[in-house]
């Protein structure tokens, strides 16, 4: 079942190098002729080694998990990555907030719901045309690829400015600013032994291995994809599925019922990868308007994901309007609030909506003044034609939905098999003299 949608890269400067260049600007240029002759043109790649001396990848992974729970990085000092990426949560929020507060006073709402940042290893860069490796290329996937909900990030590093300059966020006033404090700080030290005595000394060196210590840390397996659910038990023919848990699973990839692994692929890979039960492709489902969300008290605004507010570049493509990432469904039983507005406060009401949504469309959308049932409330006039219709939402009103409750709870039973941190009962001894 499309629990949601996800997409490649374009050719637009990125954030991170944005900044460099800026903060680069304060350093005094060399003669041109002098940089065409001493710099190698491979040193502008983000990862490049440009230190006079490369640090080890412990050495950096450390750096970035310091960095990455340091609340002194924000413009409150009280607020740090981990505060809405909890380690015991599998790097998703703590609580049922259907969005978090940041800011200078940890006040400020943003607008949508903190994704957990497990299982992106593979999350390839974002493209309007994407093709699975498969030999095929007639099949256009669409939009695939991209970090946050709507897939503008192409990287690790690009991810991880963000959150720190964002107003609703840590809220720095610029990149500069992270610099500052990072400098000011408590890690200071760590940093100038990770990266050299003088990495202060060039602001743009400094936020561009900042920014990296960041994404190596958030690539570290043990932490980010350590597959260690009971679903990774069966497949390694180390536990097996209840038959409850057999049900679900059954339920979760069969078409006509869930079909819930045509977006959240639920097979190890022809390469023998473990599946990330995503796509990594966007879509639109219809999701509801959050009326909680401070947001959505204009009537005005609309969180169209891939075609904006936050994202820009394809501003002008109404035919992506509502497009939001499908999330990998590892780990998803952790979660107290779904979807990119954090709509839905269990995976009772996910599931019902799924197969309920046009069945029963009074259930989740309001009506208007003529009593009529108003269905994808949180998408502008016009743009119903770019909501999902596949299985299960395939249906009419008054029609049987595609699971019933007690098919409802299978599947659910077979979601909880994706939680990390499964302890597989002990072999029994064997019965030797």
């Amino acid at each position: 079942m499309p629990l949601l949608r996800c997409q490649p890269m374009m050719k637009t400067i990125p954030p991170l190098l944005l900044a460099i260049c800026v903060l680069s600007a304060c350093q005094p240029a060399p003669p041109k002729d002098a940089q065409a002759a001493s710099v190698p043109a491979y040193l502008a790649g983000a990862y490049a080694p440009t230190l006079k001396r490369q640090p080890s990848v412990a050495a950096i992974t450390a750096m970035g998990r310091a960095m990455f729970f340091e609340a002194s990085l924000s413009v409150s000092g009280k607020m740090s990555c981990a505060s809405c990426h909890s380690p015991e949560h599998a790097y998703g929020p703590p609580n049922a907030l259907a969005v978090q507060l940041g800011g200078p006073e940890l006040k400020d709402a943003g607008t949508r719901a903190a994704p957990s940042l497990r299982y992106l290893q593979n999350a390839p860069a974002f493209t309007e045309h994407f093709h699975d490796d498969d030999g095929d290329d007639s099949v256009d996937a669409g939009p695939t690829g991209g970090r946050n909900w709507d897939g503008r990030a192409q990287s690790g590093h690009e991810q991880a400015l963000a959150p720190l300059l964002s107003p609703r966020e840590m809220g720095n006033r610029d990149a500069a600013a992270v610099v500052a404090k990072l400098q000011a700080g408590p890690l200071a030290a760590q940093f100038r032994q990770t990266y050299g005595a003088d990495i202060f000394e060039q602001p743009g060196q400094a936020l561009r291995w900042a920014l990296m210590s960041l994404e190596v840390f958030q690539e570290s397996p043990l932490d980010f994809y350590p597959y260690t659910s009971k679903y990774d038990a069966v497949l390694r023919k180390q536990a097996s599925l209840t038959p409850q848990e057999a049900r679900g699973l059954a339920l979760f990839n069969a078409e006509a019922k869930g079909n819930c692994a045509s977006c959240h692929i639920s097979q190890v890979t022809s390469g023998g990868v473990f599946p990330q039960f995503t796509d990594y492709g966007l879509i639109n489902i219809g999701v509801p308007r959050n009326g909680k969300l401070p947001a959505n008290a204009d009537p005005a605004f609309f969180d169209q994901g891939l075609c904006g507010p936050d994202r820009t570049d394809l501003r002008e493509h109404k035919e992506y309007c509502g497009s939001f990432k499908t999330p990998s469904l590892r780990n998803v039983a952790l979660r107290k609030v779904f979807f990119h507005n954090g709509s839905f406060d269990s995976l009772e009401q996910v599931l019902r909506f799924y197969v309920r949504r046009d069945t029963a469309p009074q259930k989740w959308y309001p009506k208007d003044k003529s009593g009529k049932v108003r269905k994808y409330d949180d998408l502008p006039p016009g743009l119903a034609a770019n909501v999902n219709v596949e299985a299960p939402f395939d249906r009419q009103p008054g029609q049987a939905p595609a699971l019933n409750e007690g098919e409802i709870a299978d599947v659910i039973a077979f979601l909880r098999t994706l939680t990390d941190g499964y302890q597989a009962p002990h072999p029994a001894q064997g019965k030797h003299g």
